[in-house]
């Protein structure tokens, strides 16, 4: 890749914090007294211990006993480029360094060691209304926060009904901001980053708040933005927006880069971090909504061979068993099972009510099979959620709980695969020429 061609460059970027840390009390009026007055110079350490690192060995997030209790590393030796025109994607759990990237990248904090190079200007949008004062209206705030992003006054005039109108807070725009909604002041925070024509936009979750048209109206504009020829850093949990946008995406796990490919396999390999975190968990820790109980205890799954598998090929019989326990037994009970793709698009749902009507009453604990005769799931990963519940009541549901392989095979014995970028899943279909 020519240097002509690179918008950010990034070279083994680390960021270390010092968190905080208990204080030693005193037993004695003596000892206090003592350290009351050697408070200047303690208190002088501890601050300078906030910004200097003298102590602290680089890439000791490979071993955290080599460096002091008291410090986390946020980004650990992270490297790529992003090439202009380029739409990258990043993503990883609370915590990975996500945002602790962008903020560097923004130039709002420092790296602690590392560099980057950053060719063109910048428009970042990483907390809502960021630059907005509260007590200025909305139209007020749009000349302030233009200014801020590096527009002129002429700029933010001349462009000022399209940002006001993008962000559909037309009859609200003299209104004090202290008086919106969250999701106003990201739709019209949004609205003006996107609007300056910026070299490099950088956007953090924006897509978490707002409504689905105002997303949609985002992507929209992204993918406007990208045809100009700009550049977008994107980060999301929204999994299906992550795909839908970015030609090529960068997981973060605990402040280390996992892996910098192509959408589908970042978001499968994130997935599948957070389904093995799950599968190792006891049954009570296991991701459940409120309030229900850890009824649920495992899912088993089985081949055309009965055989206790993750993987199975397409065209093929799944079995699925799910080992369930709970405190009484269950009169009129339900269970069912939800298969979602990676990116979290629901595919098919199946219950016993639905494709059995109802059950006898069973007892506390015991296991209840689901048979499908042909699996027709395109070649992934999939992630199934079970529930069951009893008479009127859910009882238990644990959203992707477990994790399933789809693989290729000849389904209809034509010497062809299906495409895993037509559809979710394929149908046996007769073809006949007629005329």
């Amino acid at each position: 890749m020519s240097s002509k061609d690179i918008a950010i460059k990034v070279e083994n970027i680390s960021k270390v914090y010092r968190i905080g840390s208990k204080e030693e009390l005193h037993d004695s009026f003596g000892g206090a007294l003592v350290d009351l007055i050697k408070s200047p110079l303690k208190n002088y350490r501890k601050y300078r211990s906030l910004y200097k690192f003298d102590d602290i060995k680089h890439g000791g997030n490979d071993n955290p006993t080599s460096n002091p209790s008291d410090t986390i590393w946020a980004l650990n030796d992270i490297s790529f480029q992003q090439k202009k025109g380029e739409v990258l994607g990043i993503i990883g759990r609370n915590g990975a360094g996500k945002s602790t990237l962008l903020k560097i990248l923004s130039r709002i904090t420092d790296p602690t060691s590392g560099r980057i190079e950053i060719r063109g200007k910048i428009s970042s949008l990483l907390e809502v209304g960021t630059g907005f004062h509260n007590e200025l209206t909305g139209r007020e705030n749009v000349y302030l926060n233009g200014t801020i992003l590096g527009m002129k006054k002429k700029e933010v005039e001349r462009k000022f009904d399209e940002i006001v109108k993008f962000s559909g807070v037309e009859k609200f725009i003299d209104t004090p901001v202290k008086r919106y909604s969250s999701g106003m002041k990201v739709r019209l925070a949004f609205s003006v980053a996107a609007h300056m024509e910026p070299d490099i936009l950088i956007i953090d979750e924006v897509l978490a708040v707002g409504d689905a048209v105002f997303q949609q109206k985002c992507m929209g504009k992204m993918n406007e933005v990208s045809r100009q020829g700009r550049t977008v850093l994107f980060v999301s949990h929204n999994m299906a927006a992550i795909e839908h946008l970015c030609s090529r995406v960068i997981l973060l796990e605990y402040g280390k880069m996992q892996v910098d490919t192509d959408p589908n396999k970042a978001i499968t390999q994130y997935m599948s971090n957070l389904s093995t975190e799950s599968a190792t968990k006891e049954s009570g820790t296991l991701q459940r909504k409120a309030g229900l109980f850890p009824v649920i205890q495992k899912l088993e799954f089985f081949d055309e061979h009965g055989q206790s598998t993750t993987a199975v090929p397409i065209g093929t019989s799944l079995t699925v068993h799910i080992h369930y326990q709970h405190s009484e037994p269950m009169n009129d009970p339900y269970f069912g099972l939800t298969f979602e793709t990676s990116v979290g698009v629901k595919v098919f749902w199946v219950q016993t009510r639905l494709q059995k009507g109802h059950l006898p009453d069973m007892l506390a604990a015991g296991v209840i099979a689901c048979h499908i005769p042909r699996l027709t799931l395109i070649p992934g990963t999939y992630f199934v959620s079970p529930g069951c519940g009893s008479q009127t009541n859910q009882l238990d549901y644990v959203p992707r709980g477990w994790q399933l392989q789809v693989v290729e095979a000849d389904v209809f014995g034509t010497g062809r695969l299906p495409s895993p970028s037509r559809a979710f899943v394929v149908v046996d279909a007769e073809w006949d020429v007629i005329r």
